[in-house]
């Protein structure tokens, strides 16, 4: 269950955002005072503060300092009565998701608490970590910078994209990153803003993958109160938010043409406008964009501006698939464990040789956040010092017996009879097929033309039961 503190001095008002608040499945405590809070912080972690800005003791400017330098893994956002849109964009930079104006809309702040929380838990999971002098050890991470932590490999993949990463950090060139879904393209965009010269202004990350045409402009650019049916308050865009740092976009083709033609006009003008007003701001923002699609492709399918294209294509960078990166993944995998050792409260000690032969061999569709999610479920599942095969999805264990049996096949001397050959030669078609499904059998069944029964009596009899 997420938690969040309230600090506000008015009882009424706090009393009613935690009643509010604990029906929506949230875990509320609530302040009164900025010493008060900072007592709570002390004692619990919380996912989310929701301070006012005017407090008997302090405001909400020096409690966001405060709680930034402390608990910078807490997202805030400020609460005011009053409409200040200098002060507004002044607690933004400092690390403020939003800044609110009273009167509170249930719909509206559940939304923004919504967006609050998944932003810090996605900067959260990302921070970034890239070699430096660390100790070379067995499973160790690999420091680059303090506060976060951003993983690299030995393997000549991994070594080129590091090399890429601080080639173009120092610059203020727009990055486009491409890869698979999952390869940890925010991470890397994260990685190239902390070793710029912005890395001390903010990094706002925006899933343009989520955006309706509708909202689009909003999230953009910003709104003034008023300025369509449901602006119930003024609120800055993700540029704003980003001016001095770095905005990345992420799965940037999915964007409407329409939206791609405002965004064209941003970047060449470095100026934007909110919805409802007329005051040009000017902008200082680094792009970074990702994308799994081939834009190039999408361009000429007219699904994408090539004008816009070669804007964001200052440089650009290719994220490697997981599976080409050998023996990186168990410094990937090593990492994770020791996050879920933290959050879960455990001490697994690392991984059997079976579940690290199956690593190394696993193809890995779903890419870094696949293993992540892998090694985080077996971790809650162990109750030993090392997570053993057992303890992995059946998908990726039932693939480890595959191997083996494609292992085994291959070192059997040739057969010397047409049935032997025949028989091998049904192994090998079978195993093929379930290896490029991720052992799907309906799939797979499917593609070998016979029915699922077939399919499981055939995997039984080379000891592939599932």
């Amino acid at each position: 269950m997420r938690k969040i503190l309230i600090v506000d001095d008015e009882i009424n008002i706090g009393l009613l955002l935690s009643k509010f608040l604990t029906r929506n499945s949230f875990s509320v405590s609530t302040a009164t005072s900025g010493v008060s809070a900072m007592e709570y912080l002390a004692k619990e972690s919380y996912d989310l503060v929701l301070c006012d800005y005017r407090l008997e003791d302090t405001d909400g400017k020096e409690m966001l300092i405060k709680i930034k330098e402390s608990y910078p893994s807490t997202g805030v956002i400020i609460i005011t009565g009053y409409s200040d849109i200098k002060l507004a964009v002044e607690l933004i930079k400092l690390g403020a998701y939003d800044y609110i104006t009273k009167p509170l809309y249930p719909d509206e702040i559940l939304n923004t608490i919504n967006k609050a929380i998944d932003t810090q838990t996605a900067l959260n999971e990302n921070r970034v970590e890239t070699p430096a002098e660390a100790p070379k050890q067995k499973g160790s991470k690999q420091i680059y910078n303090q506060t976060d932590n951003f993983v690299a490999g030995q393997s000549a993949a991994s070594k080129e994209l590091l090399k890429q990463i601080q080639l173009v950090a120092p610059t203020a060139y727009s990055v486009i990153l491409t890869g698979e879904s999952g390869t940890g393209k925010e991470s890397v965009a994260m990685a190239i803003h902390l070793n710029s010269p912005r890395k001390n202004n903010p990094f706002v990350a925006m899933d343009c993958g989520s955006l309706t045409k509708e909202l689009a402009g909003s999230e953009f650019f910003g709104h003034e109160k008023g300025s369509f049916t449901g602006a119930l308050y003024t609120k800055i865009g993700h540029f704003e938010m980003a001016n001095g740092g770095t905005l990345f976009l992420d799965e940037v083709g999915n964007l409407s043409y329409e939206i791609q033609a405002a965004l064209l006009r941003t970047v060449q003008e470095r100026k934007i406008k909110r919805i409802g007003s007329t005051k040009e701001i000017d902008l200082d923002v680094r792009i970074i964009v990702a994308t799994n699609e081939n834009l190039t492709n999408a361009i000429q399918k007219g699904r994408f501006r090539e004008d816009l294209y070669h804007r964001f294509n200052e440089f650009s960078i290719a994220l490697p698939p997981l599976s080409q990166r050998g023996r990186d993944i168990m410094v990937f995998a090593n990492t994770f464990l020791e996050v879920a050792n933290q959050e879960l409260n455990r001490n697994v000690q690392g991984f059997s040789e079976e579940v690290e032969e199956c690593f190394l061999t696993y193809n890995w569709p779903g890419n870094v956040r696949e293993l992540k999610n892998v090694v985080r479920r077996a971790t809650l599942l162990t109750e030993t010092q090392e997570i053993q095969l057992k303890a992995l999805p059946l998908e990726i264990s039932t693939y480890a017996k595959a191997s083996a049996m494609e292992s085994s096949i291959s070192r059997t001397e040739k057969p010397r009879d047409l049935k032997n050959a025949a028989l091998e030669a049904e192994y090998e078609a079978i195993l093929k097929v379930l290896r490029e499904v991720n052992f799907n059998k309906t799939k797979a069944a499917k593609i070998l033309n016979i029915d699922r029964k077939t399919l499981y009596n055939k995997m039984r009899a080379i000891n592939l039961e599932t």
